[in-house]
């Protein structure tokens, strides 16, 4: 820890403690918090929570690229802070689209009930009073208070101040997207694999094994390679449109599909049954 410590603060203060256990905690400098930033990230750090706990549940694999995530705006969520971290969601969860939502979109269905832990509190005895309005709320009245964060409502002919803590408001999964929801944040993730993504994602997988290939047979980091696969119907389609990336991301001067194959290692995954073989280029 100390040779870190000094290696990195010695570049930049002459008189650094000569062990980090003797220096002070730096104060914080609230002028140069940007909360702004801060803030984006949350939202950018909730959203591929949101996405990758789909994945998971659904086991996708991560390396196996989606389409597309929807993401909903709200009085919560901000349509301009969501396109500013857009690219960095993507690149995140492995997903090549974001739609971001308007306020009245139907496309996801909506629905609230009452928190009784809040209400309880709040109305007393008129708690039954409001889960019953509550319940009565349309998806208009829903969107309008998760942008406005507060709905009011005539209950008993009194006008009450409903706020976001008061209720519980989930999305139901629509048709070929699956969705999940944290707080005021809701996300729908398109879970179809078409065969030009599952390719994709097969090729993701192969300079992963490739990868790990050159790691264990000692190879430096700049060395150029040939590529051997044993034929396989599913590498077949992922060399078809995913060759270059292939050969750029593991330093392959050629990749070539043998129908026999005597040395190598054996590769399984998904569907696809092969040998890998590498060598270095001459």
């Amino acid at each position: 820890m100390d040779t870190l410590y000094l290696d990195l603060a010695g570049v930049c203060d002459p008189n650094v403690k000569e062990s980090v256990h003797l220096a002070q905690f730096p104060e914080a400098n609230s002028a140069v918090i940007d909360s702004d930033l801060e803030r984006k990230m949350q939202l950018a750090q909730q959203t591929c929570s949101l996405v990758l706990s789909i994945r998971q549940k659904e086991k996708i694999k991560v390396r196996q690229p989606l389409q597309k995530i929807m993401v909903p705006v709200s009085a919560l969520v901000k349509a301009i802070d969501l396109k500013a971290v857009a690219s960095l969601i993507l690149s995140e969860v492995n997903v090549k689209e974001l739609e971001i939502l308007a306020d009245s979109s139907d496309i996801l269905v909506k629905q609230i009930k009452p928190n009784f832990k809040t209400l309880g509190p709040k109305f007393g005895p008129k708690m039954k009073a409001v889960a019953t309005a509550i319940q009565s709320l349309t998806s208009k009245d829903i969107n309008q208070m998760e942008l406005n964060g507060a709905i009011e409502l005539l209950v008993d002919g009194d006008k009450i101040a409903l706020e976001l803590s008061d209720v519980e408001i989930s999305s139901q999964d629509i048709e070929g997207w699956l969705v999940a929801s944290s707080g005021a944040l809701t996300v729908a993730l398109d879970a179809t694999i078409s065969p030009e993504l599952k390719a994709e994602g097969i090729a993701r997988e192969l300079v992963n094994r490739i990868q790990n290939l050159r790691k264990d047979s000692g190879f430096e980091v700049t060395d150029k390679i040939v590529i051997k696969f044993l034929k396989d119907p599913f590498i077949d389609s992922a060399l078809l449109d995913n060759l270059e990336y292939i050969k750029t991301e593991t330093l392959a001067t050629e990749i070539l599909v043998e129908t026999t194959l005597n040395e190598g290692l054996p590769i399984e995954f998904d569907e696809v049954r092969s040998v890998l073989f590498i060598e270095k280029q001459n």
